[in-house]
């Protein structure tokens, strides 16, 4: 019996014509006033007018299929679904039933789970997938065997990048994308999760000076999880911090949160602190990542 498996990921528009009509879908068909559409379409210029997430998400998704051919051949049929972007999730479930497969295991592109962000995929899959699919969910997978030991590895290659008379006095800041504040009033652990995947990275790399920060807080009114990473740059400035290495702990490829939020904006705030900054180079499709992915997937296959 062939095995579905639906990865997801954010999506992000193709060409810098796509922005608005995928920043309409990102408020739910509520099109952006002309202010936030101008904020996006800079952001976007800012890192070559497109972000390489597409890209970036395809070949991840091809390295899990093809990790998984390797190891089971002709059992897994990996296909690809996005959040905001086609193809969308939706259509990719829709094309699983039409095929008919009938166990689809999902994975979201995201290490930690949330019931605003991972959990939205899931829910949205299993209602496209329908009652006679059996949907196998993959939750929060930080903990997976290897993917932590990946992070710490490129931690300690991110240090070794700072002079050595100041890496006893650098400080390493594990990142996420913020959500709203208002997750936590139904136990959302996506916080302690963050948190925990940090401490855990941190032991691996041995590195004792380390913390957390959030990061691209969406542009609305609720109030977003915090201290946001321009804020710890500023406290550790203050501190008598030398050196900081960004590590976006929860993301896995290039992107806009990445190219433009980190590279760009805080890494403009530590230049003008004079703050010395080193991010670690992202995973995109890295053999070892998509290997500890397509092992997430073997065992989750009923």
């Amino acid at each position: 019996m062939t095995i579905g498996v639906l990865v997801m990921a954010y999506g992000t528009p193709p060409t810098p014509g796509d922005v608005e009509a995928y920043y309409t879908r990102i408020r739910h068909g509520r099109p952006p006033t002309p202010e936030l559409l101008a904020d996006l379409v800079r952001r976007y210029d800012a890192i070559g007018g497109t972000s390489p997430l597409a890209q970036r998400t395809d070949a991840q998704v091809r390295g899990i299929a093809a990790a998984l051919e390797v190891s089971s051949p002709g059992r897994y049929d990996v296909r690809f679904g996005s959040k905001y972007q086609p193809p969308l999730l939706e259509d990719t479930a829709a094309e699983f039933v039409r095929d008919g497969i009938t166990t689809v295991i999902g994975l979201v592109l995201a290490p930690h789970e949330s019931s605003m962000s991972t959990r939205q995929y899931m829910d949205r899959a299993r209602a496209a997938l329908g009652p006679d699919v059996t949907f196998v969910e993959i939750g929060a997978w930080w903990d997976e065997p290897g993917f932590l030991d990946l992070i710490a590895g490129r931690v300690r290659d991110a240090l070794s990048q700072i002079p050595e008379d100041r890496r006893t006095n650098a400080e390493v800041i594990f990142s996420a994308h913020s959500l709203p504040l208002r997750i936590l009033d139904n136990g959302d652990t996506y916080p302690d999760q963050l948190r925990e995947s940090a401490r855990r990275a941190a032991d691996i790399a041995g590195v004792t000076k380390w913390d957390i920060a959030w990061q691209s807080a969406g542009r609305t009114a609720d109030p977003w999880i915090g201290p946001d990473i321009l804020e710890v740059l500023r406290d550790k400035k203050s501190a008598g911090i030398s050196d900081v290495v960004s590590c976006p702990i929860g993301f896995v490829s290039d992107h806009l949160e990445v190219l433009f939020d980190l590279d760009f904006e805080a890494r403009t705030l530590a230049e003008s602190l004079d703050l010395g900054f080193v991010r670690t180079s992202s995973l995109n499709d890295d053999p070892a990542f998509v290997g500890v992915l397509a092992t997430l997937v073997e065992r989750a296959t009923p």
